[in-house]
């Protein structure tokens, strides 16, 4: 299994060391690293900024919300990217939720499986560069059917590095999954646990049965976001990441559609789920934050000693997972690499 690192979401401003942490894991022979966007900071700025100064990883965006911009837009920057980089580029695309869609983006939501289809297709014809670019599909339709109806069908000037730049989708529900099966080369899972895996495996084989599907098991990455907190104290390791199980169980999207809350209900915490829901949504977070239970996070995790961590480890080898992208303290890095081998 490959291991990747995550830089993270900013909060006030940029992650403290990310720079140090990049050099470190080339050096250390991740496979790749991630940089993430929500409503602060953008994805590819970092990227491209931390990414000069690399020359083997790979860079990826886990994930760039496809709200953000449009299909042509986000297909010139992957072109750009991946020139700069020599080839190394993976365009992560999510749909992310209403909350920040039609909050942030003022884009509507609704329908966000076939907008994220349309979205793909636009963005592999722009990179096959084989004619100029037109589509006729209902949300993204090339050139605009309106204003001065002097659109006109172009193509792009510059020749792409790789028609065939790889394209990732972040999901968490199983007809989202699916659809990463069948029209992507790779899933962004969130919050994976290793006692999911069939669920997600039965997910990915239905997208992979479909007619024209891109890939097959054998050929598709499945890179997952795993927090690690080495520390002598499982309760302290656990505390540093229940806040942010908190915000998005309770925070990240409404009580009637919140698909982190979701996922974690499928694990097997609808009780908890319910509970930490209530807390956040009455203002009572510190309360929420306590709701989160610890067997909760070493579900999705690997957090306690290092003993532990390399015990555990075997859980999430034996899972659909290729990459373990590492979310963690840039200072434990080494001590997070001789944990994992």
């Amino acid at each position: 299994m490959k291991l990747g690192y995550h830089t993270g979401y900013w909060s006030a401003g940029p992650p403290p060391g990310v720079t140090d942490a990049i050099g470190l894991a080339e050096k250390l022979g991740f496979d790749s690293i991630w940089t993430a966007e929500a409503y602060g900071s953008d994805c590819l700025t970092p990227l491209a900024w931390w990414g000069a100064a690399t020359s083997t990883v790979r860079l990826g965006t886990n994930i760039l919300q496809i709200s953000a911009r449009t299909p042509a837009a986000t297909a010139m920057a992957a072109m750009t990217l991946d020139h700069l980089s020599g080839g190394r580029f993976i365009l992560g695309l999510g749909a992310s939720g209403p909350q920040v869609v039609e909050g942030w983006y003022g884009q509507p939501y609704p329908k966000p499986l076939a907008r994220t289809r349309q979205y793909i297709e636009v963005i592999r014809s722009i990179l096959a560069r084989d004619k100029p670019v037109t589509h006729d599909g209902e949300f993204y339709p090339l050139p605009y059917p309106g204003g001065t109806g002097l659109g006109k069908p172009l193509k792009s000037t510059v020749h792409p590095l790789r028609e065939d730049i790889p394209i990732f989708l972040g999901a968490e529900g199983p007809k989202n999954v699916a659809l990463a099966a069948e029209i992507a080369d790779g899933w962004l899972p969130m919050f994976f646990s290793p006692k999911s895996d069939e669920f997600y495996r039965d997910a990915l084989a239905e997208g992979f049965a479909r007619p024209g599907a891109r890939r097959t098991l054998e050929d598709f990455e499945v890179p997952a976001f795993l927090p690690v907190v080495p520390d002598d104290d499982v309760e302290a390791a656990a505390d540093r990441i229940r806040p942010s199980i908190a915000l998005y169980i309770g925070g990240m999207g409404a009580k009637s559609m919140n698909f982190h809350a979701d996922a974690f209900s499928r694990m097997g915490y609808p009780d908890e789920v319910e509970k930490i829901q209530q807390l956040f949504l009455a203002g009572q977070k510190a309360d929420a934050v306590a709701a989160v239970p610890t067997s909760l996070i070493e579900d999705i995790a690997l957090i306690g000693p290092v003993a532990k961590i390399r015990d555990e480890l075997q859980r999430w080898e034996d899972t659909v997972l290729t990459t373990l992208l590492i979310q963690a303290d840039p200072r434990s890095l080494p001590t997070i690499v001789a944990a994992l081998g």
